[in-house]
């Protein structure tokens, strides 16, 4: 039965808790507010080591909080992060999105740095400084940075903020064991898509999205024990899904895998979302890395990064580039199926000018197909914006003196 304008804008009949305002994924003053308060609060994972394997390399970083970072290895092969932005008139440094530079010299006036960030070059210093400013007062502005959890290189751009061990807690005790030995990237690709970024990560902290998908629901959705998946929610807005084993070889189109994941057993399956937009997701042979950079309230870059280990021979390497590229890779399998959907909630969004709401309320039993791990991302995301997702426009301090 259809609805009638007045019921179409009625607020669903669930706790608050159970829906969202279409707002919070579209206005762009919450947007901003969601950078200042998220984005530039959070770790965020900006490349993987093995991207930066020799001294000098270095890899540009578009920060999600809306700042240019690029992380560098050094001569001392310790990696570092600095902002992407010459002192002295605030021009871009490096352009090039990866690279090797032992010295970074801005092509606007010709200052130069180490990958220290020390400032070893003014042209024409004396002369136009004397005394009164040298390199000792030019340094590059440094990033909070750490390697952790898989080797991958975390980002924060508060001085203040907790480490990064104290911000993902116990989220990913289900993959320690897995990510215990050297990995590495090996394969790279990501795509811009008019859409939010929470519309990305609701598609993985959720998963009744699979009939979305031919392929999970003809392996995973069919296999024992599916169903029974729980998710576990963490402080900091972080949450994992229990572990299953999937039988690929129930396609008839899948050939038995060759190569496995230590720690893993065949077929095995492990995903954990971290807050605010990243998600390990271990399928089988392979590791795959999600990380959403929002480039505006409407506009999303999302990184995929698949990894194998670091260990492995040409054959294993091969395998699992095979095995990444037949289901996770941009012409594989699944990819192509979400990146369409959130593709068309995005459309949708921004054509939603007479109403409102986002629906969150399946409940069974904190199982796959419930959708706590949203409910629990938008608790977390309400507390550090102050705002309620259900009810973005009446901020606690406000709704608290009324």
């Amino acid at each position: 039965m259809s609805r009638t304008e007045i019921e179409w804008k009625e607020r669903p009949k669930f706790p608050p808790t159970h829906f969202v305002d279409t707002g919070i994924y579209t206005d762009e003053q919450i947007f901003r507010e969601e950078q200042e308060k998220i984005f530039n609060k959070c770790w965020i994972i900006a490349c993987h080591e093995s991207e930066l394997p020799n001294a000098y390399d270095y890899r540009t970083f578009s920060h999600p909080g809306g700042e240019p970072i690029f992380v560098i290895r050094g001569e001392d092969m310790k990696v570092r992060s600095f902002y992407n932005i010459c002192p002295h008139r605030g021009n871009t440094l490096l352009y090039d999105p990866v690279g090797n530079a032992k010295r970074i010299t801005c092509i606007f006036h010709a200052w130069s740095f180490n990958p220290k960030g020390d400032c070893i070059d003014i042209t024409r210093g004396k002369e136009g400084y004397q005394e009164r400013f040298g390199c000792k007062d030019a340094g590059l502005r440094e990033v909070k940075s750490a390697i952790g959890y898989g080797g991958f290189v975390w980002v924060n751009v508060d001085d203040d903020s907790c480490t990064l061990e104290e911000y993902i807690g116990d989220a990913m005790g289900m993959l320690d064991e897995n990510l215990s030995m050297p990995l590495e990237v090996i394969h790279y690709h990501k795509a811009i898509v008019n859409t939010n970024y929470k519309l990305w990560h609701d598609t993985n902290s959720e998963f009744y999205h699979d009939y979305v998908h031919y392929f999970n629901r003809i392996t995973g959705m069919i296999q024992p024990g599916y169903f029974d998946r729980k998710y576990t929610g963490y402080p900091n807005g972080h949450a994992s899904v229990g572990s299953m084993a999937i039988k690929y070889d129930a396609y008839e189109g899948s050939k038995e895998r060759g190569v496995g994941w230590p720690g893993l057993a065949p077929g095995g399956w492990i995903l954990i979302d971290i807050f605010p937009g990243m998600t390990y997701n271990l399928r089988t042979s392979v590791l795959r890395m999600d990380t959403a950079i929002p480039l505006g309230p409407n506009k999303l870059l999302i990184e995929f990064r698949g990894l194998g280990l670091k260990s492995d021979t040409p054959e294993q390497r091969a395998e699992r580039i095979r095995d990444h590229n037949q289901i996770w890779g941009p012409f594989g399998r699944n990819l192509h199926e979400d990146l369409l959907a959130v593709h068309g909630q995005g459309l949708a969004m921004r054509e939603r000018t007479d109403s409102k709401w986002v629906i969150h309320g399946r409940e069974e039993n904190s199982t796959i197909h419930d959708e706590i791990g949203m409910r629990h991302f938008y608790a977390e995301w309400s507390k550090r914006m102050g705002r309620m997702a259900s009810d973005p426009y009446v901020k606690k301090e406000d709704s608290a003196a009324a």
